[in-house]
């Protein structure tokens, strides 16, 4: 009886180990910047497939752009580049427009 005791008091262990790690990576993503570096050349907005938007916080104190592109690449772009601010104005439009749909 000692011994199935045991053998679930260890897979118990190993269990909340195993979990508790998967948080501490999945924490250790988002409390830091995502951008090393960013692109401030121009991409042609047909070249680009989604935009991600994260304000500045306590993950990191820039504001992050980044765009994924249609052959899969993700870039950080400048969010002071004019032509990256068109884009995010834009896309803030139409997020507002839908926003503002009836259901």
């Amino acid at each position: 009886m000692n011994s199935k005791l045991g053998a679930i008091l260890a897979l118990l262990l190993v269990s909340a180990a195993l979990s508790q790690g998967r948080t501490l990576v999945k924490m250790g993503n988002e409390l830091r910047c995502q951008c090393i570096s960013t692109h401030s050349k121009f991409i042609h907005p047909k070249s680009i497939q989604d935009v991600k938007l994260t304000p500045s916080g306590p993950h990191c104190k820039n504001v992050e752009i980044i765009a994924t592109l249609k052959d899969g690449r993700e870039v950080c772009l400048d969010p002071t580049a004019p032509w990256v601010q068109l884009i995010v104005k834009a896309l803030m439009a139409k997020a507002q427009l839908n926003s503002d749909a009836p259901l």
